[in-house]
């Protein structure tokens, strides 16, 4: 544990590194809170499940649409001035729509503001940018995205509890009130970070990147795989409520999801101290198969501590995925494009977890809470299938990004953290010595040219050469 805590302790070795980091994680906060507050809101406000759901799935789809369109315009323009106006306009939209729920606005008006709700920049692919601006070819870029994924996780599991709590029990805009504040603050913070922002692209690579990122080689099947995970994450939250209300233990399902939270938290400290070889593409896959293997379980589970058991497996082997997947993304994309590379993965996720609750929602009412798992199972039988289907494709993506000629925007490779400080320790002797040695030869050259100068014999002019210099 010691060596674990002082490798994630010297990723913050880099200047401004746990200032943009904090910021970030309060800036990502509001979106786990921003679907599950305005469920909770209008379900509270209005009785209706089904007006709610039709919002919070317009925000999801507005989200998918518009998000990677904001990323593209983060990398042409720089992340401050985009951050700030997607979210203030993000700002806006959510408080038009908590007036409107207060005020008691006829249902219609709901979703204009919703869609435009969906204009949040994605704060983790910011934040991601931002450490492999810092860390590019540094072994510490593994241990950094490792740390993310987990405060992803965190985020996900205060989150969306916090936001359900505070409309349930406070007033039914509380929720979303205390997403928008958080949105507004955790901006601000993270825009004030100057010195750690990726720098802007070229004018004229502002001219050649005309197209999506998305026809990169390879960015594709990293995006379709996360369709798959997604829907995994999906169902797996709808069907575990579901199953244990069967059990008749529904209040014990925020535990059981929690542990399969914790088992992801646990696994991505501990995968980020690892020093791995071998191919990132093979390692991917890997983690893909063994990760829809591990959700075979599930569709024999009996009982809530089987399925807490089985998610707990289930859930070591998510982060480790998710990490290895971000590190493709950094490799196979420009770096002047990475942030919209990684919000296209967060949009596969996000369009994948609403396709899989809502397919797992249709199962559990016609066939029961335990055949809601089929529906875990199979999406993580595609995820496995794209990902083979699509390994020679993604292995050709990281040799063409190896031979590539050398990116301008991307920073030289850095040392650890942890070896910077040995190295100028290391140095300090040796140059100390030296600059003792350059003033000890300067101050002999001195007193040298001084003795001689006292030596040497003072020379007068003759009375000729006076009369000669006078004339002349």
């Amino acid at each position: 544990m010691p060596s674990a805590l002082s490798t994630y302790r010297r990723i913050f070795d880099a200047p401004g590194s746990l200032a943009f980091s904090t910021a970030g994680f309060l800036a990502r906060l509001p979106k786990s809170m921003q679907s599950v507050g305005v469920v909770a809101m209008l379900s509270a406000a209005h009785g209706h499940y089904a007006l709610a759901g039709a919002v919070a799935a317009t925000i999801a789809l507005s989200t998918s649409v518009i998000g990677p369109q904001v990323s593209r315009l983060v990398d042409r323009f720089g992340q401050r001035r985009v951050m700030l106006t997607a979210s203030g306009i993000t700002v806006v939209a959510m408080t038009t729509l908590v007036l409107c729920v207060h005020l008691d606005a006829p249902a219609w008006t709901l979703f204009p503001s919703a869609a435009v709700a969906g204009c949040m920049p994605s704060m983790s692919s910011l934040v991601r940018a931002r450490w492999a601006h810092i860390y590019a070819g540094s072994p510490m870029l593994h241990p950094a995205y490792s740390f993310e994924s987990v405060l992803t996780q965190i985020s996900f599991i205060v989150g969306p509890p916090l936001a359900a709590a505070l409309s349930t029990t406070l007033f039914p805009e509380a929720g979303p009130a205390l997403t928008t504040l958080l949105l507004a603050v955790g901006t601000v913070l993270l825009a004030a970070q100057r010195r750690t922002e990726p720098p802007l692209r070229a004018p004229r690579q502002r001219r050649e990147a005309t197209g999506s990122v998305l026809r990169s080689r390879g960015l594709g099947i990293l995006v379709l795989t996360y369709v798959g995970v997604g829907a995994i994450l999906g169902s797996l939250e709808v069907v575990t409520v579901a199953f244990a209300d069967h059990l008749h233990h529904k209040a014990l399902s925020g535990v059981v999801l929690g542990v399969y939270a914790l088992g992801s938290c646990i696994a991505g400290l501990v995968f980020g101290t690892l020093t791995l070889r071998g191919p990132l593409s093979r390692r991917y896959l890997a983690g893909v198969v063994v990760m829809a293997l591990s959700m075979l379980p599930l569709l024999f589970v009996t009982n809530l501590v089987f399925l807490a058991a089985a998610l707990f497996v289930a859930g070591m082997l998510l982060s480790p995925t998710m990490i290895t997947t971000t590190l493709l993304v950094q490799r196979i994309v420009p770096a002047t494009r990475l942030t919209e590379g990684m919000t296209w993965t967060v949009t596969g996720l996000a369009v994948g977890a609403a396709c899989g609750s809502a397919i797992a929602s249709a199962v559990v009412e016609r066939s029961g809470a335990a055949a809601g798992y089929e529906v875990t199972v199979i999406a993580a039988l595609l995820a496995a299938a794209t990902a083979l289907s699509g390994a020679r494709r993604l292995g050709r993506a990281l040799t063409q990004a190896r031979t590539a000629p050398a990116d301008p925007t991307r920073p030289a490779p850095l040392p650890s953290p942890a070896l910077r400080p040995q190295a100028n320790r290391a140095m300090t002797p040796a140059r100390s010595r030296v600059s003792v040695a350059r003033m000890g030869i300067a101050r002999v050259s001195v007193a040298r040219v001084t003795r001689i100068r006292r030596r040497a014999p003072v020379r007068h002019a003759s009375p000729r050469e006076a009369g000669h210099s006078t004339g002349s």
